[in-house]
């Protein structure tokens, strides 16, 4: 059952619910929603646009757990939905959808998984996928399945394209490089880790997370006597040690700006926080390399290569965006 508030010229609150609401539990939803009246109605017969219907927003998410906290049960998702016109294409398809009328059906999802695939011409289904296995992978996975008795699946093939990717395996930074017949004694990896070996100069700790410490200065930290009970504020000097992170997020970027430059923020924090025994953030930076925006006539500059259409979003799209993601998050 779904239950609409607001006010169909602009904004609407959709409430989906286990049961029917209650006069206290309506109440108290029309103050949450900031005095926007409960419609009373099964449909609205307009244009608007919002989330798709198999992804559950992380507003939702919080303001689902809010109704809770407000001593409101049965809710099971919120979603807010913008008035629209049939005309206005002016919305992100990885995120949102046009609504011809809001129904009880908004959040309705009849999907059936597909079955499963076998997978005859490895080598054909790589390169229509693009899962850039390499000859040599092909070729283990067309023994594999010969060893098996079976052809692989789909889903097994494009795990092990994944698993098995230069991002997780590092293959080429740890593999061993044979130059003019002569095998190399330090892989990519190991030439890096000399650097530090050989001039470790204050580094504390590196190579052991997914961040590296430097000694800092000795600073003075404001903090209570003891953390286990209330007590008095005292200043007592420390030995600190500083990170400084870098963390690429560009696929994800492409595709949503939003979300992919808001969880790259967000590895970034959680990399730091995990190091060690812990750290805190203190500072976070963006940097955005994107095609040429092509938003003007005049720039001569960008004429010297052909423009192509933009597969995901365009370089406007993902400066503003991502933007907000990253800031929003970090």
């Amino acid at each position: 059952m779904i239950h609409f508030f607001g006010d169909p010229q602009t904004k609407i609150f959709a409430v989906q619910t286990k049961q029917p609401l209650s006069e206290e539990a309506t109440e108290k939803l029309v103050w949450l929603f900031g005095n926007q009246p409960s419609l009373g109605r099964a449909s609205i017969d307009a244009f608007f646009i919002g989330p798709r219907a198999a992804m559950i927003t992380p507003w939702s998410t919080n303001a689902t757990e809010i109704t809770q906290n407000m001593g409101i049960s049965g809710i099971i998702r919120i979603e807010e939905f913008q008035a629209s016109t049939q005309e206005d294409q002016k919305f992100d398809p990885m995120l949102s959808q046009k609504y011809n009328a809001l129904t009880q059906d908004i959040f309705k999802v009849d999907l059936r998984p597909e079955g499963v695939k076998d997978i005859t011409d490895i080598a054909a289904y790589n390169v229509q996928e693009g899962l850039a296995l390499n000859d040599e992978e092909v070729s283990y996975l067309e023994q594999l399945s010969e060893k098996l008795g079976r052809p692989l699946t789909d889903s097994e093939v494009f795990g092990f394209s994944q698993v098995n990717s230069e991002h997780c395996r590092h293959k080429i930074f740890n593999g061993t490089f044979v130059i003019d017949g002569k095998e190399k004694p330090s892989s990519l990896f190991k030439l890096i880790r000399k650097t530090s070996e050989e001039n470790p100069n204050t580094i504390v700790s590196a190579y052991k997370d997914n961040v590296a410490f430097v000694k800092g200065p000795v600073v003075t930290q404001f903090a209570p006597l003891r953390a286990d009970l209330p007590d008095f504020y005292t200043e007592e000097p420390f030995e600190s040690v500083l990170s400084l992170k870098a963390e690429t997020h560009n696929f994800p970027t492409t595709v949503e700006p939003f979300n992919g430059a808001a969880t790259g923020s967000g590895g970034e924090i959680r990399d730091r926080l995990a190091g060690g025994k812990g750290s805190l953030p203190l500072a976070g930076t963006a940097v955005y390399m994107t095609s040429y925006p092509r938003l003007a006539k005049d720039r001569s500059w960008e004429n010297g290569m052909k423009e192509r259409e933009w597969l995901y979003q365009t370089p406007l799209d993902i400066l503003i965006k991502a933007s907000n993601g990253a800031s929003d998050f970090g």
